[in-house]
């Protein structure tokens, strides 16, 4: 393990873009753990974490591999967009999406272990994009798996505060959903690009660029409902 001074810039770099590209992930661990009971949400989004980091150890590792599978970033993108398809269209005549559900066992497993697999595959979908980025970064594993690590532990203390938010502001719901529309668009494009169907790419500034706009506007949104109708 060779250490060079630019190797902590490199490092505290790639913490600041980490917190960047995982706001989004945080937002939606935080919806997807919401219909849990209360003594349940902590207990899942720490294993959600743990997920995350294998994750990053793992996909960092085969990072340069993956960069060759194209298809990882159209089934990432397809499993985002039935996230949203379930969110909008999923639900039960008279039931507010914004309110989520006692979660229900799925995949053969308990409510609380089917969260967990939920969250996880979450995860991996989000982590396409970050893993791409680090790399691209640094050609030292482990300079990227530092500044990963490190971000994802930032994300852990931001995903509290953003689930008390959204217990808060129920209609934040609906803009972590857009979000994840939004993540899932930019990797089919990516996916289109490579393969050269089209010429052009969605830079890396203009996808955060958005995703704040969105969040910024569904936070507006929510306080707005939030003043008019205070007794909801």
């Amino acid at each position: 393990m060779h250490f060079e001074p630019a190797d902590l810039a490199t490092i505290g770099t790639l913490i600041l873009l980490e917190g960047l590209l995982s706001a989004d992930n945080a937002l939606v661990m935080a919806v997807m753990v919401l219909g849990l009971p209360d003594e349940d949400r902590k207990k899942a989004l720490s294993y959600g974490l743990l997920g995350a980091f294998a994750f990053r150890i793992i996909a960092t590792l085969l990072a340069v591999f993956l960069m060759k599978l194209l298809w990882v970033k159209v089934v990432g993108a397809a499993y985002l967009l039935y996230l949203v398809w379930q969110h909008f269209f999923g639900h039960g005549e008279g039931e507010d999406r914004n309110t989520p559900p006692p979660a229900k066992p799925a995949f053969g497993l308990s409510a609380f272990w089917a969260a967990v697999v939920r969250v996880e595959l979450m995860n991996l979908a989000f982590s396409i994009d970050s893993i791409l980025v680090a790399v691209a970064m640094s050609p030292k594993v482990w300079v990227v798996l530092t500044g990963g690590i490190l971000g994802i532990v930032a994300m852990r203390l931001v995903v509290g505060q953003l689930m008390a938010l959204v217990q808060k502001y129920p209609p934040l719901v609906d803009g972590a959903f857009v979000i994840i529309t939004w993540v899932a668009i930019k990797l089919f494009a990516e996916y289109a690009h490579q393969m050269h169907l089209v010429e052009w790419a969605i830079p890396q500034w203009v996808s955060l660029t958005v995703i704040l706009v969105i969040f910024a506007v569904a936070y507006g949104y929510a306080r707005r409902l939030a003043i008019l109708s205070p007794d909801k």
